[in-house]
């Protein structure tokens, strides 16, 4: 503290400013890596959320006392503490995702709640629910579903319920198998809507997904190319070895849909089911009557001759019988899906087929050997895909030699210490530019000060070129040694003991002193220069050293004693 307390004062007010200057530098670039350092690394919170629901979580991040950055339409948090906010925040719902849902219904109240107000709110908190349970998809990024139930009326004839589903996926386009399972889910959640009256549009592109159409059946035949392929590719790995076929395969599917309403009869197969007989005989007899005349209108007069009298029977049968007829009636509905035509294409390796044969064959038997696996090769294709002739389906199989193949990747190696600053260039540049920034202020600002301070503040009374030994053989007494040569170190005199012993008690010589003022020149260079003699004689003299510090210890002790 002594020697600091002297290079200050003898400091002039320029270089006081600077050094002031210089530390206040050091230390703001110090603070400013240390802020850097303690800076924790940010991630991901939440991103894509509307002004309300952004808010909702920036409230709850300032009352929970979390650090937050904003950039743009994402929040970011610490890196530690993301999965724990991220689950605090869930238990208390926020972000509300797909607006409010059932808990419109808590706001109710009983009174002044009529059934049109009713009926709103039910469906707003129905809407809600299912954009919630969509939102739960990890494909889906936003949603809005709109319900439309028509009010019932005595008047009205079509009371159907219709629904519209928009939807924005996280990556890519909508799939036509997502949007019908949106569909069978918005309509089985809805009373009496039917998955066809329920509308998919994707955001992005603006288009109806999913329904009856080419989307469908395109995806229905992707599907089963995938599978039939990877079957193919099973087959010939466990013959060939892994990499030694290539299998391309093509599914042409009906894309139109067709109805087919049929009924057959066949006369030839009747049946008598019952047999109803209906028998009618009648009989009629008339008698011959007297002849109406006017003498059989007076009292004795004579009726005349009887008329002869006429008889007729009536005899009829009819015989009904009930036949039942073989009848067929098919109502067939052809949807788009099904496979039109399938074409293979089956590449082997020309090496792996013959790879055990070559030096046991000639040219002949290797070409016979390969034209016979590519048959049972073609074979097992052929079963394996259910080939149809009636249907156009083709297969082709080859057997070529195949080229080298380049290296698919490298081993993954692990990271290095410095991959998160690798990763996050912005921090490295920070941390350069303030390592930087420290190193020049201590080079070029406090060293050239501190190395001034100490070429003014030089102990007086040095001369000659030696340095050290002039200064010991004529200020502090000390004299040359022959190595080897015994001599009583207690008489050798010390004029600057002496002159101690008249001012003061002092331990060693005052070499430096506040009130020296002398002119800088080359002081400095010679008090470095007797610092290095010192060093190299008390090396050379070792023992005779010890016996000098020796000397001094006991001397101190026995003025202390007396």
């Amino acid at each position: 503290m002594n020697d600091l307390a002297a290079i200050w004062s003898a400091l002039d007010l320029r270089r006081k400013a600077v050094v002031i200057a210089a530390t206040l530098g050091v230390f703001a670039a110090v603070l400013a890596l240390a802020r850097i350092a303690a800076t924790p690394q940010l991630a991901l919170l939440y991103s894509g959320l509307d002004a309300t629901q952004s808010g909702e979580v920036i409230e709850a991040l300032e009352g929970q006392g979390v650090p937050y950055e904003i950039r743009g339409e994402a929040i970011f948090v610490p890196e530690m503490e993301r999965d724990a906010l991220r689950m605090r925040l869930a238990t208390r719902g926020i972000p509300m995702a797909g607006g409010a849902g059932y808990e419109i219904l808590d706001g109710l109240s009983g009174f002044g709640t009529t059934s049109q107000m009713f009926d709103a709110a039910y469906w707003r908190a129905k809407e809600g629910e299912l954009a919630r349970t969509i939102l739960s998809s990890p494909d889906v990024r936003q949603v809005r579903v709109h319900i439309g139930n028509p009010v019932g009326g005595s008047f009205r004839r079509d009371a159907d319920t219709t629904a519209s589903v928009m939807l924005t996926a996280r990556s890519g386009a909508v799939s036509s198998a997502v949007a019908d399972a949106l569909r069978f889910l918005v309509a089985s959640a809805v009373q009496g809507l039917n998955p066809d009256r329920v509308t998919v549009i994707d955001a992005e592109s603006g288009r109806v997904i999913g329904g009856r159409g080419d989307d469908h059946s395109a995806a229905s035949a992707i599907a089963q190319e995938k599978a039939l392929k990877q079957s193919v590719e099973r087959l010939l790995d466990a013959r060939l070895g892994l990499g030694n076929a290539i299998v391309e395969l093509s599914v042409e599917p009906v894309t139109e849909t067709e109805r087919i309403i049929e009924r057959r009869i066949d006369p030839q197969s009747r049946v008598a089911v019952s047999t109803d007989v209906q028998e009618k005989v009648s009989s009629e007899k008339n008698g011959g009557g007297d002849a109406v005349t006017v003498a059989s209108n007076l009292p004795n007069g004579d009726a005349g001759e009887a008329a002869q009298g006429s008889q007729s029977q009536n005899s009829e049968s009819r015989t009904v019988t009930n036949f039942e007829i073989s009848e067929v009636t098919r109502d067939l509905e052809r949807g788009p899906g099904a496979v039109k035509r399938m074409t293979v294409a089956v590449l082997l390796n020309r090496d792996a087929l013959v790879s055990g044969n070559k030096a046991d064959l000639s040219a002949e038997e290797l070409e016979e050997l390969v034209r016979k696996e590519i048959e049972d090769i073609r074979d097992l294709v052929s079963a394996s895909v259910g080939l149809d002739d009636a249907r156009g389906d083709r297969v082709s199989v080859k057997a070529m030699p195949f080229g080298p193949n380049a290296d698919v990747g490298v081993m993954a190696q692990e990271a290095p210490w410095f991959a998160g600053l690798v990763a996050d260039p912005v921090k490295l540049v920070q941390f350069a530019a303030l390592a930087l920034v420290v190193l020049a202020l201590g080079l070029f600002v406090v060293r050239p000060v501190l190395t001034a301070s100490r070429e003014q503040v030089v102990p007086d009374g040095v001369s000659g070129e030696a340095g050290i030994p002039a200064l010991a053989e004529a200020d502090i007494g000390v004299q040359r040694l022959e190595a080897g040569t015994p001599q009583d170190i207690r008489a050798v005199s010390n004029p600057l003991q002496e002159s101690a012993d008249r001012s003061g008690p002092a331990d060693l010589p005052t070499v430096y002193s506040a009130e020296m003022e002398q002119p800088a020149g080359s002081r400095g260079d010679r008090l470095g220069h007797m610092v290095s003699s010192l060093r190299q004689m008390v090396e050379e003299r070792q023992m005779d050293t010890v016996e000098i510090l020796r000397n001094w210890i006991e001397d101190e002790k026995s003025g202390d004693a007396v």
